[in-house]
């Protein structure tokens, strides 16, 4: 395994990550060659902490209200991860390099998933 581009698990090592304040969006390039923009409200919908996620996937919340959050800050957590600091006060979620991986690769499945329950829910992007 190229350790210039994977970690000693196996995941692939991130070279960049931006924030584009104004876009609300997260740009997160891997050393494999994968880039990968996201939307801060994805990432807010999305975040891997205990209050969006719960302790097991029947536990997940669906999160509404947040077509317009952005991303305030970004802090380091070791060599694996990141903190949000979103612009609603979320910050609990370690965005794992890995998670991010994953949530790139799968994007538009977790988006329209999102979008599905939102509207079977009877809730709303809006605030």
């Amino acid at each position: 395994m190229d350790t210039q581009l994977y970690d000693q698990a196996g995941r692939p090592k991130p070279t960049e990550i931006r924030l584009r304040k104004e876009e609300k969006q997260l740009l997160v390039s891997f050393a494999d060659g994968h880039s990968f923009t996201f939307p801060a409200e994805l990432l807010r919908v999305e975040s891997p902490s205990a209050e969006v996620q719960g302790h097991n996937p029947s536990q997940k919340q669906i999160i509404s209200g947040r077509r317009h959050v952005g991303i305030m800050g970004i802090e380091p957590v070791g060599h694996y991860a990141v903190r949000l600091q979103f612009d609603d006060l979320h910050d609990t979620g370690l965005f794992s390099w890995s998670y991010l991986y994953s949530l790139g690769l799968s994007q538009e499945e977790v988006w329209e998933a999102y979008l599905a329950n939102l509207e079977k829910e009877g809730l709303s992007r809006d605030p």
